[in-house]
C-alpha cells in the first residue's frame, strides 16, 4: 500500500487509483506543491475512474498552508439549475433510500438522464484552487490526464466491480449508467453491451481533446467558451435543465473550516452542505465515552457509536442543507452541551429513531485525494459525480454528475429542490491537528457512509493507536437508519448480542466497505499513508 524512496521529503500522495497517486508524486517531483498535485491527480481520476468523479462533478477541498497556518475550504457543491422548482417531482415519489441518499421516483428521472444533472462544479473549483495556491503552470496539471485519456488505461478490479454493480436501494444499476448514452456504451462496454472486464483497455480521445482545450484556454472554455456552447446545446436538445447561463454564473465558494476539539486535538472539516458538521457532532458525542474501555468493535462499542451516527443522521435530515437557503443550527449541533445531552441518552440505553419516507446496499460514486508536500502543506479533497447521470455529451468524453437525485422532492424540507441550491453531501475532507500541526489528513468516498467511515478511522488512530494503514483497514459499520450495517469481518457473535438488544443488523458479504477511507498520518519519522484495501489505491512518498 505504500512505497518509500531512498530519501524522503515528507511528501506523500494517497488516492484510490495507482495512476492518480503516481501522477501526484510526479507533480511534486517537478516542483509542484500539494495543491498542484491534488488537482493533477483529480484530473487523472476523472479519466481512470470515470463513474466516480470528473470535471462535471462536485466536491470539497481542504487546504492548509504551512508557511502561515492559513486554512480554508474550496467548496464546490453542484447547484440545481435555475429552471428547477421545488414541486417539479412531488407527484412522482415512490420511496426514500434506506441510507437517506436520495429518493426513488417514477421513471427514475432524478437518477439517470439529462434531468438528473446539476450545474458542473469541479473544474471551476480546480481552477480556483490553482489561482489561489498553485505553483506550476495550469497546463502542466493536465499533462498526465491527457496522456491517460489518449493512450488508454486498463480496467482495474475495483473499477469493474463498480461498473457491474446491480441496482441497490431502488437506484439505477451502475451497468445501466455506463450504457445509458451511446458515447458511454462505446467507451465502457464490450460489443455485447456488458461492462468491460478487468484487463480491458479504455481509450478516450474525445476526453483528451476536451482536456487539451481546457489546458490551453483555461476553465473558462468549459463555463463560457466553446465547451460551454456544446454542453448547453446538448442539454437544450435533450431536455436537460442546465443552461449556458447556469454554467457562466457558477463560482466555487471559499469557506473557513468548521472545527471542534477531540481528546485535545483540533479537528477541522467542511461547512454545510458538506458532511463536516455530522463528523464533528459525532466526535463531540463520543468524547463523552471511554471508547478503549468498551473494546474496539465490541457489541457495546458498536451500540454507542451507532447511536451517535443515528443522532447525527437525524440532525442532518432535519437541519442540514445549503446555508444560503436553510438556517442550519451549526452552533447548536456543534455545542458540547448538546453532545452531553445526546451522550446521556445513549448511556441510558435509549434508541434513536431515524424516520424514513417509505424506505426501500450503499452508493459510493466518489473518490479522494490526500497530499502533503515537502513544505508541510496539506490537501484533502473529496470529489464526486454523486450518482452518475449516465449522460456523456457526444464529442466531449466525460460523464456528468447526477446530483438532482439526492434532493428531497417534497417541498418545505431542508433538502428540497430550489434553483441555485446545492443538496447535502456527506463529503467531509478533514484535518486533525496536534500542537498546531497537522497529524491526520483524511477523507473518503462513500455517499451517506462517508462521515461514518472517516469517523471510525479517526477513532482508530486517536483512541486505539492504529497506524494509518490499519486505521483504514479495520472492519467498519454504519447506522444511517434504524438498522446497523456491518461488514463481514464484524463477528457474528458481536451482532447477535446487538440483535438480542433489539437492533436490526444488515450484514454485507464484503470484508471491506462503509466508505473507502484514505489518509496520511504525519509522524516524527515521516508520513504514514493508508489506502483503503477495498480499492485499487496506494500511498507513495517522495
Amino acid at each position: 500500500m505504500a512505497g518509500r524512496p531512498e530519501r524522503e521529503t515528507g511528501a506523500m500522495v494517497v488516492t484510490p487509483q495507482p495512476e492518480a497517486t503516481e501522477c501526484g508524486i510526479e507533480v511534486l517531483r517537478a516542483g509542484g506543491n500539494a495543491v498542484d498535485a491534488a488537482i493533477a491527480a483529480a484530473f487523472v481520476q476523472g479519466v481512470v475512474d470515470p463513474l466516480m468523479c470528473g470535471i462535471a462533478g462536485f466536491g470539497s477541498m481542504a487546504v492548509w498552508r504551512a508557511a502561515d497556518g492559513a486554512h480554508e475550504y474550496v467548496d464546490f457543491h453542484a447547484p440545481a439549475p435555475a429552471a428547477a422548482t421545488p414541486d417539479m417531482w412531488e407527484d412522482l415519489i415512490e420511496g426514500e433510500a434506506r441510507d437517506g441518499f436520495g429518493f426513488t421516483l417514477r421513471g427514475r428521472v432524478n437518477d439517470i438522464g439529462y434531468l438528473s444533472v446539476c450545474v458542473p462544479a469541479s473544474l471551476r473549483a480546480y481552477a480556483t484552487a490553482h489561482d489561489r495556491h498553485g505553483r506550476l503552470p495550469w497546463a502542466d496539471l493536465l499533462i498526465h490526464a491527457i496522456r491517460w485519456a489518449r493512450g488508454g488505461w486498463t480496467v482495474r478490479p475495483h473499477v469493474h466491480g463498480w461498473w457491474s454493480m446491480p441496482a441497490e436501494m431502488g437506484r439505477v444499476a451502475n451497468y445501466e449508467r455506463i450504457a445509458w448514452s451511446a458515447p458511454g456504451r462505446a467507451l465502457y462496454c464490450r460489443e455485447d453491451g456488458s461492462p468491460k472486464q478487468v484487463g480491458d483497455r479504455v481509450e478516450n480521445p474525445e476526453l483528451a481533446e476536451t482536456l487539451e482545450t481546457i489546458a490551453g484556454e483555461g476553465a473558462d472554455s468549459f463555463y463560457t467558451g466553446s465547451i460551454a456552447s456544446t454542453i448547453a446545446a446538448d442539454m437544450a436538445a435533450r431536455g436537460g435543465l442546465v443552461t449556458a447561463r447556469d454554467l457562466a454564473e457558477y463560482r466555487a465558494a471559499i469557506r473557513s473550516p468548521l472545527e471542534t476539539v477531540y481528546r485535545g486535538r483540533r479537528v477541522t472539516s467542511n461547512q454545510p452542505p458538506g458532511g463536516g458538521l455530522m463528523l464533528l457532532e459525532m466526535l463531540n458525542i463520543l468524547e463523552r465515552f471511554d471508547l478503549p474501555a468498551l473494546g474496539h468493535n465490541s457489541a457495546e462499542y458498536l451500540r454507542v457509536v451507532a447511536e451517535a451516527m443515528k443522532q447525527a443522521t437525524i440532525d442532518k435530515d432535519r437541519h442540514i442543507g445549503d446555508p444560503d437557503f436553510v438556517d442550519v443550527p451549526v452552533q447548536t449541533l456543534l455545542s458540547k452541551d448538546y453532545a452531553r445531552d445526546v451522550a446521556g441518552r445513549i448511556q441510558r440505553g435509549e434508541m434513536a429513531d431515524v424516520p424514513r419516507f417509505s424506505a426501500a446496499g450503499p452508493s459510493r460514486d466518489t473518490t479522494q485525494v490526500c497530499v502533503t508536500d515537502a513544505d508541510g502543506n496539506c490537501v484533502s479533497m473529496t470529489h464526486s459525480l454523486g450518482m452518475p447521470s449516465g449522460v456523456v455529451t457526444p464529442g466531449l468524453g466525460f460523464m456528468y454528475n447526477g446530483c438532482m437525485g439526492v434532493f428531497d422532492p417534497r417541498p418545505g424540507h431542508a433538502g428540497s429542490i430550489a434553483p441555485g441550491k446545492a443538496r447535502f453531501s456527506s463529503v467531509c475532507p478533514s484535518i486533525v491537528f496536534r500542537d498546531g500541526r497537522p497529524e491526520l489528513v483524511i477523507g473518503a468516498p462513500g455517499a451517506t457512509q462517508i462521515a461514518m467511515g472517516v469517523l471510525q478511522a479517526i477513532l482508530n488512530v486517536l483512541d486505539f493507536g492504529a497506524s494509518m494503514s490499519d486505521a483504514v483497514a479495520w472492519p467498519r459499520f454504519s447506522a444511517t437508519s434504524n438498522l446497523i450495517d456491518v461488514t463481514n469481518r464484524i463477528p457474528q457473535f458481536v451482532t447477535r448480542d446487538l440483535e438480542r438488544q433489539g437492533y436490526g443488523i444488515v450484514r454485507s458479504p464484503q470484508s471491506y466497505g462503509i466508505a473507502w477511507v484514505h489518509g496520511i498520518r504525519l509522524t516524527g519519522h515521516g508520513p504514514e499513508g493508508g489506502a483503503d484495501p477495498a480499492t485499487d489505491g496506494m500511498a507513495l512518498s517522495c
